[in-house]
């Protein structure tokens, strides 16, 4: 199923009708600052699974991150102690970074245990925006990436034409980026660029 959301005004009735796909558990691909991705509702493990095992990630501990609408909704799910940490997130979200941060206990309880640090995002996109707030929950996500056909990533129509046997729904929400996250792995003492994507951090 393919719909179309235009990202000047996201349609209620179109954003219901993904949040309610997620809220049975199914796999959705959507448009982000960045690369369109796959996502999930993060209480969906038999779909978190399934993504995982489709992106060749290990299941029990896939390196997936976690789309967020807020700051606040994001301190349910991490710890967040220093001001230094919560100033350079506020100055950089919404936007197109990835940030490793520690994970508190109510992570998925596929992660428990496993899972002490977290990819989050807030992505400046009012599309995917408005899925998790109607939503309630963060997203499980990952990029769809494919390093060989760039136009499978960018294009929404091509996306649905090549990802439909996967995807419950493929949201479309005009031509994306084939440009991935900055990646900032603030788990250390100062924050550090694993990857620089799109985007420049403001310190």
């Amino acid at each position: 199923m393919l719909i179309k959301i235009y990202p000047e005004n996201p349609n209620p009735a179109y954003v219901r009708r993904v949040t309610f796909v997620l809220e049975q558990g199914g796999v959705v691909i959507y448009p982000t600052d960045t690369i369109y991705a796959i996502g999930c509702d993060i209480r969906a493990s038999k779909a978190i699974d399934r993504i995982a095992r489709f992106k060749g990630l290990n299941p029990g501990n896939p390196d997936m991150s976690m789309i967020f609408e807020s700051m606040s909704q994001l301190s349910e799910y991490t710890v967040i102690h220093d001001n230094n940490l919560f100033r350079l997130l506020k100055r950089n979200l919404p936007g197109p970074f990835t940030f490793i941060v520690k994970a508190n206990n109510q992570i998925p309880a596929m992660f428990r245990h496993k899972k002490k640090t977290l990819g989050i995002r807030i992505p400046d996109n009012s599309i995917i925006m408005a899925i998790v707030r109607d939503l309630g929950r963060p997203l499980m996500t990952t990029s769809i990436h494919d390093d060989e056909i760039i136009e499978n990533i960018t294009d929404p129509e091509l996306i649905h034409e090549n990802y439909d046997d996967f995807a419950d729904l493929v949201v479309d929400g005009g031509i994306g980026s084939n440009e991935p996250s900055t990646v900032v792995d603030c788990t250390g003492p100062e924050p550090v660029i694993l990857r620089q994507g799109k985007g420049i951090l403001e310190y």
